[in-house]
């Protein structure tokens, strides 16, 4: 996701909905960024990185190139076990935005730090699930907080029984944003993993989510399902929305008496989730603004899917939040 993603999309048929795709290459194409540096633990891939996309500089120290470079913005393009590490000390150094890319981190003790340090040092931050910032996905926003398809029942998603923090990150996010972005009263979840992947409150894999249910507080039901997509919907008393073939077509049926008819969907622009993402940190530092993706945000989302896990852990219990159980750990070999 830092740099090389945009090779693995390109031959596909929606490609010109994600790229450019990756940290590096949506820096260079925002119009309000310079790419100054570039830092990988190897120094191989610092380099080719940093002639690929014309950096600078290159660095094998994420300390060394904040503090000689002293950067307005830096993207963290890590696997989640240094999230909380890189973001402490960019926020203590004077990094004024952070684009983090998910999983946000591996518990709500380090989601806890984050979202303290970035609120203290007044950091603008942007998560990197990239259908948040997308035009497509804000223009269903728009209509639904118009009230086009009456009082919002439910958001669904169909992401698949896939990873929690890898992959269901993106239908945690888009649950949460086609709701409106409120507070979780509670969580209820269903997992994938066996016995032995536990380790006291240590959980060794990323499971698989078989069912995922979040109740908002504003009366919304959310739910992910096990049907392959990624596809998301909206429903409401008078209407309903639904992207499908990850957002390369958009269904939009409203209320006609008795059944749904199908409507035109307004012509809405495209532009890549990353790039819109790190053009809204630099608009909102500019514009002294909160972001469209925030860390608190950021955090409610993972939230609801450490909370589906601890739900699992607890024989299906509907689980509060925030979690009572901060400290739960989630992690695979190489996080």
């Amino acid at each position: 996701m830092g740099a090389t993603i945009d090779d693995e999309v390109a031959g596909r048929p929606d490609s010109f909905i994600w790229q450019p795709f990756s940290h590096a290459a949506a820096a260079v194409a925002c119009e309000r960024t310079d790419l100054v540096a570039v830092s990988d633990v190897f120094a191989e891939k610092a380099e080719a990185i940093r002639k690929r996309y014309g950096a600078e500089r290159a660095y094998t120290d994420y300390q060394e190139m904040i503090v000689k470079e002293k950067p307005d913005i830096i993207c963290i393009a890590t696997r989640p076990g240094p999230h909380v590490d890189i973001t402490v000390f960019a926020a203590e150094n004077g990094v004024k935005g952070i684009y983090c890319e998910k999983p946000l981190c591996c518990s709500m003790e380090e989601a806890d730090i984050m979202v303290d340090i970035v609120q203290k040092h007044g950091v603008k931050f942007n998560y990197g699930t990239q259908r948040r910032y997308m035009p497509i996905y804000r223009k269903i926003r728009e209509l639904v907080d118009a009230g086009e398809i009456g009082d919002v029942q439910c958001s669904i998603a169909q992401y698949g029984a896939s990873s929690a923090l890898w992959g269901l990150t993106h239908a945690a996010d888009m649950l949460l944003f086609l709701a409106g972005d409120p507070e979780v009263d509670f969580v209820q979840g269903a997992i994938i993993c066996k016995d032995s992947d536990w380790d006291g409150n240590r959980l060794n894999v990323d499971p698989g989510i078989a069912s995922g249910y979040i109740r908002y507080s504003n009366g919304v039901h959310g739910y992910n399902t096990a049907g392959t997509g990624p596809e998301y919907e909206v429903c409401g008393t008078g209407g309903k929305i639904r992207v499908q073939n990850n957002s390369r077509e958009i269904q939009f049926r409203k209320k006609d008496g008795t059944f749904f008819e199908e409507v035109p969907f307004p012509e809405t622009s495209r532009a890549t989730g990353t790039v819109m993402g790190i053009t809204d940190i630099a608009e909102a530092l500019d514009e002294d603004r909160e972001t469209k993706g925030p860390v608190h945000l950021a955090r409610r989302s993972q939230e609801t899917l450490m909370g589906m896990i601890e739900s699992h852990r607890l024989g299906g219990k509907h689980i509060s939040l925030p979690m009572e159980n901060r400290s739960l750990y989630v992690t695979r070999d190489n996080w």
